[in-house]
């Protein structure tokens, strides 16, 4: 299939669902919707596949969902729910005897080379150094990835500014508390739109589930997926709540272009 789909690695807060600890209603839930690791997605298109973020859970979710291969990596933010994982991306070099593409913008890739810098080294071809082997890609715009064209979208999580990405008419902005102005444009006539939407209280850094409906029926995608969810949010009564076309999105589910 050549379109655009989206495979949600992780849906949940920066720790995770159940948290250590509670035992609230949604924490010891059995609906396993209501069991959400760190947040990141998998970007498939014409045989290729792309990681945004790289959280703490990365083996296990690469182990549930199959993830064999990888041909680049994306990143949204440098905050460690979304990016403890990459020394898990050294089994990729493996498996793909080669280097992996890491791509992010340049204060991320400032925080990345400080907790991981041994990672973008050049390799020493006579040492037997079992480390991730990644080289460094700075986003400064649209940029081109495995033949798709991809599209970062600014946007305010707190005071902190990130991105989020468009391919096709798939946009995945996790992590936001404010959109710019500009980046409405980056976000019409989409078909799949993933929007944060943590908790039914207002925070400083997230949109809440009521921002994230007003915004989502604001930008007018096909469909609204909400994703970073804390365990305020249960997943059954929580989407019965939602209006049309707006759903939470957990843990192994697909989307796709339409």
């Amino acid at each position: 299939m050549d379109g655009v789909q989206l495979l949600f690695l992780g849906t949940g807060t920066s720790v995770g669902v159940p948290m250590i600890g509670c035992h609230c209603a949604v924490c010891t839930s059995d609906d396993p919707r209501d069991q959400r690791m760190r947040c990141a997605v998998l970007i498939s298109y014409q045989g290729k596949q792309v990681l945004i973020d790289t959280t703490p859970e990365l083996r296990m979710q690469c182990l549930r969902y199959q993830v064999e291969s990888l041909n680049a990596v994306v990143i949204t933010h440098a905050h460690a729910d979304h990016i403890m994982g990459m020394d898990d991306l050294r089994r990729f070099n493996a498996l793909r005897r080669g280097p992996l593409e890491v791509w992010a913008d340049e204060p991320t890739h400032r925080t990345l080379q400080m907790c991981f810098g041994y990672a973008f080294a050049a390799p020493d071809p006579q040492a037997k150094v079992f480390r991730p082997h990644l080289i460094r890609r700075d986003i400064a715009g649209p940029f081109n990835l495995c033949g798709r064209d991809w599209t970062p979208i600014p946007l305010w999580h707190g005071g902190t500014g990130v991105l989020g990405f468009r391919v096709g008419n798939i946009a995945y902005c996790t992590d936001v508390s404010r959109i710019p102005d500009p980046s409405y444009q980056l976000l019409q006539n989409l078909d799949v739109l993933v929007l944060d939407g943590l908790q039914y209280q207002r925070h400083t850094t997230h949109f809440s589930v009521e921002e994230a409906v007003a915004e989502a029926q604001k930008i007018g995608a096909k469909r609204t997926y909400l994703t970073h969810i804390a365990h305020g949010v249960q997943h059954h009564s929580g989407s019965a709540a939602l209006p049309e076309g707006i759903f939470l999105a957990y843990d192994g589910l697909r989307v796709a272009e339409d």
